[in-house]
């Protein structure tokens, strides 16, 4: 784990910035076509960062070309996967040299806690690139069994220009995990951050070049949704779009899909995700910890986070006792002091969704019993909501907050039938003393990850996706995510 500066030193690193501010297309920086450009903004502080170009279907375009130059000349993905291989472990080493600014940036732009960014995001991401690239040549090709008369290969070749478009809760580790298995797989690609937080994904790009990734290869667009996600997913000469986000917006490029190239379309959304504790835990206080960790990590800003507390009727009161417990550690407030686990929410919007459950969450038999109240109009308490029915909003709708919902069950089959009623089928997790029965309930969640006795995603070599409206197409993450950025195809040759 990285070890964590003082405020002050954070502080003097964020006044040292020189911040991007320009697309990264074709080996360079450059302005929007159009010379528009929108504000970004420190959330925590509402202090101005700067002006980033705001391109439109223009820039897509000649990021588009570009990519599809590079892929047509060969120019990365011809190499072999050795020479592939070295210039990313370039860039991983030129991200470890950056690393607190990196950190830094993410914070100011996100509202993210420093802490967090330079313990996990910075860190991860790093690890992601030097693992894929570390995989390039050891995925090996094959043979089909079709006798003496023909040999039968069986190879993977890079899909074509992939478009990446980003969700703002892990800027930076979301680009790593999907640029680390698509740049390894020899794909150009054409990024779209999240208009919230663009700021690290164009110091990425930077670095990249510099790190030897050829010009055309990795380009990024900033912009709107409208401007720049769009026109990504409708465009003929994308292969393929990786998407993180939400489930609304993940239908929409499904749409676009179909209604262009039939580009492939994998999809990482939304999530409602149960924690179950069972009757016979031994030990509340280590589950109280996980709980925690994994309802308020990241502000709730987090796709798989534990939302839903669904626990034997016998436990709660004791669980929510130490719950409260351990809050005292989750200290609300600036980000850049590395005391505090919690920041801000990503914007003022975000903030006034959240705020729109705590309006709700005294009312319907619901009772908070930690937290409940806002900081400054962008600051959300951790919230622990006891009582919540599974005909709630709370229980029901993504928050993407801090926000637990708290709910009761008498029988191991009414939890798991608490835990599969939802729309949402990304992760979950299941505490027991008793393997046995832990395990079988973790067997029936409806589910791409599920923990025992933890709250966690795995790790890289784990697949990350989900089942339902939480995934569609592929998975983050692991060798698997090599796949979906390949095509898959049959070479026979005669022999007779």
């Amino acid at each position: 784990m990285a070890d964590l500066l003082t405020r002050e030193q954070y502080v003097a690193i964020a006044q040292g910035l020189a911040l991007p501010s320009q697309a990264f297309i074709d080996g360079r920086s450059v302005p929007s076509a159009r010379g528009r450009t929108f504000q970004t903004t420190n959330p925590a502080t509402g202090e101005v960062l700067g002006q980033v170009a705001a391109c439109d279907a223009q820039d897509v375009d000649t990021a588009v070309a570009a990519a599809k130059a590079a892929f047509a000349d060969g120019r990365w993905h011809k190499r072999s996967p050795n020479e592939r291989k070295q210039v990313l472990l370039r860039f991983a080493a030129l991200l470890e040299q950056h690393a607190d600014e990196l950190a830094v940036m993410e914070s100011l732009d996100s509202g993210k806690p420093v802490s967090e960014c330079a313990t996990v995001d910075v860190p991860e991401s790093i690890h992601t690139i030097r693992w894929h690239a570390e995989l390039i040549d050891k995925i090996y090709d094959s043979t089909a069994p079709v006798g003496d008369s023909a040999v039968a290969m069986v190879v993977r070749e890079p899909i074509g220009v992939v478009g990446l478009v980003l969700p703002w809760n892990f800027p930076l580790l979301m680009l790593a995990w999907k640029i680390g298995p698509s740049l390894a797989a020899g794909c150009p690609l054409v990024i779209k951050p999240a208009q919230e937080t663009t700021l690290t994904a164009l110091r990425v790009a930077e670095l990249a070049h510099q790190a030897g990734i050829p010009a055309g290869v990795l380009n990024v667009v900033p912009g709107g949704g409208a401007a720049v996600g769009e026109p990504i997913g409708r465009h003929m000469d994308v292969d393929m779009v990786s998407f993180t986000g939400s489930t609304a917006t993940g239908r929409r490029f499904l749409s676009y899909a179909a209604e262009s190239n039939l580009k492939r379309i994998v999809l990482e959304c939304g999530g409602k995700n149960p924690a179950v504790v069972l009757e016979d835990v031994d030990d509340l206080d280590t589950v109280a910890a996980h709980v925690v960790n994994g309802a308020f990590w990241n502000m709730g800003e987090n796709c798989s986070a534990s939302s839903r507390l669904i626990v034997h009727a016998s436990l709660k009161d004791a669980l929510l006792q130490r719950i409260g417990v351990q809050l005292q550690d989750w200290q609300l407030g600036d980000p850049m002091d590395p005391g505090n686990r919690l920041g801000s929410m990503v914007s003022r919007a975000h903030f006034d969704k959240v705020k729109s459950f705590l309006d709700d969450a005294g009312t319907h038999g619901q009772t908070v019993v930690q937290g409940g109240s806002t900081r400054a109009d962008i600051f959300v308490e951790p919230t622990v909501v006891d009582g919540v029915s599974p005909d709630s909003r709370l229980f029901r709708e993504e928050v993407f907050g801090p926000v637990l919902a708290v709910t009761t069950f008498e029988t191991e089959d009414e939890a798991i039938a608490l835990a599969n009623d939802s729309i949402y089928g990304l992760a979950g997790s299941v505490y027991g003393s008793k393997l046995k029965p832990a395990l079988r309930v973790a067997r029936e969640i409806r589910a791409g990850v599920v923990t025992i006795n933890c709250f966690g995603e795995g790790d890289v070599t784990t697949p990350f996706g989900g089942y339902k409206q939480s995934g569609f197409g592929g998975r983050d993450k692991s060798a698997w995510a090599h796949d979906q950025y390949t095509e898959i195809k049959t070479i026979w040759v005669d022999l007779g």
